[in-house]
């Protein structure tokens, strides 16, 4: 786990800290985050503002923001459905049948989300 506590050195929060972690764990696009404040807690990607270039394309990697998702369902007490979202994410990546261009692969946002959503579906049948 990287926790960052850079505020103020780089944008408001230590972007460039964790973007720059993010490439340890396999990149940008399978980095989930999660803040928590004393009255509010936030559930993203965790590097921001990566390859924006790529905006409109439908070449992004979601798997970090169905991680997010998934926080945020086990912060809601949620724990089967954020367990088995992480394990249908997991299973995606383990078989490698479907990379985004970040993991070596060719499959587009929506059809790495079609994997994790198929994925789910056998987690729940």
């Amino acid at each position: 786990a990287v926790v960052s506590t850079q505020s103020g050195h780089y944008g408001r929060d230590g972007n460039l800290v964790s973007n720059l972690a993010a490439g340890l764990v396999g990149g940008a696009g399978v980095v989930p985050s999660k803040s928590y404040g004393s009255e509010i807690a936030v559930f993203e990607p965790g590097a921001r503002h990566t390859w924006m270039e790529m905006k409109g394309m439908y070449v992004a990697n979601p798997v970090a923001m169905v991680l997010s998702s998934a926080f945020m369902l086990k912060h809601l007490t949620l724990h089967d459905a954020g367990d088995k979202l992480i394990q249908a994410v997991k299973l995606v990546l383990n078989k490698q049948s479907c990379k985004t261009r970040d993991l070596g692969g060719n499959a587009t946002t929506p059809e790495m989300t079609r994997a994790i959503l198929n994925e789910l579906d056998t987690l729940y049948a």
